[in-house]
């Protein structure tokens, strides 16, 4: 399986057709037809269901399309790394991030290392905490803001300044909006948008007993699509604070939880890994500062 047909394959993907993939790749119609059909050959698996004017992935196209993906980024990271050797003058850091204000220290340490270097370019990558593990294993991702429930033995890491505070995101018209704090007692009758991954384990330790009485309406992986349905009535919304709009002009407010729940950040890498200069450089600064912290 060679990787400039994997490339191709993506380009069919996403136009959803043929003849519009073959103008972006700058290839005949026919060619890009042929390297498609060898390649379904090759994995004994039909990719695409084909009609007139367009195509579209089966089950085995969608599942080769998310391998695919991981493959190339990988590809494209190494070659970037590659090409970073022996010059810290520019070069490409990925990192993968959890939903916290406490971002605001890597972003603090981000902005000290492009003043020195400024070619050094940062891709964050936004998700929940299975997802950031899961790339920062698979080498996608250099780095990776965890959350502390994650299982930190497998990695390095640094401790962030600060804790995020667990509440509850809810329109200032709710009832439970009058509170100046939620107890468990509060939630049971509720509807509730919770992460995406379910009650994490500090929020089921928080709940105890109580918890296979809640009414979970819906999940999410981004607080700020959360915040939405909160907003729109749907539920009131388990997350950290400020990661909604509760301003004055917004219709949602937060409550925090008590007892109060507090979750700290970490900078983790994996353990043994192999940094570019431009990698080692952040490192570096995020040890200058940080290290003291653990």
């Amino acid at each position: 399986m060679e990787l400039r047909v994997l490339r191709y394959f993506l380009e069919v993907a996403r136009e959803g057709s043929v003849t519009h993939a073959a103008e972006r790749l700058h290839i005949s119609q026919p060619t890009l037809s042929k390297q498609l059909k060898d390649l379904e050959a090759e994995l004994g698996k039909k990719l695409f269901v084909r009609s007139s004017f367009s195509v579209r992935l089966t089950d085995e196209g969608m599942l080769l399309r998310r391998r695919a993906e991981d493959i190339l980024d990988m590809v494209d990271k190494t070659a970037e790394e590659f090409k970073a050797l022996g010059e810290i003058s520019g070069g490409d850091i990925h990192i993968g991030c959890a939903e916290s204000d406490g971002i605001k220290h890597l972003a603090r340490r981000i902005k000290a290392v492009q003043e020195q270097y400024p070619r050094i370019r940062v891709h964050l990558y936004s998700g929940d905490r299975s997802d950031l593990a899961e790339r920062l294993e698979q080498g996608l991702l250099d780095f990776a803001v965890l959350v502390e429930s994650n299982d930190l033995s497998k990695y390095n890491y640094l401790p962030l300044p600060g804790a995020d505070i667990w509440g509850v995101i809810l329109r200032k018209d709710h009832p439970l909006a009058k509170r100046e704090a939620i107890v468990p007692e509060d939630l049971l009758e509720v509807p509730l948008i919770c992460p995406r991954q379910g009650l994490q384990k500090e929020l089921s330790d928080w709940f105890q007993e109580k918890v296979d009485r809640l009414n979970i309406v819906a999940t999410c992986n981004l607080a700020y699509n959360g915040g939405v349905l909160a907003r729109e009535g749907l539920g009131c919304l388990l997350s950290f604070d400020k990661l909604a709009d509760t301003s004055l002009d917004s219709p949602l407010c937060f409550r925090p939880l008590m007892p109060t729940l507090h979750s700290k950040l970490f900078f983790a890498w994996k353990k043994y890994a192999v940094f570019s200069p431009a990698a080692e450089v952040l490192l570096n600064e995020m040890k200058d500062h940080y290290s003291a912290l653990g």
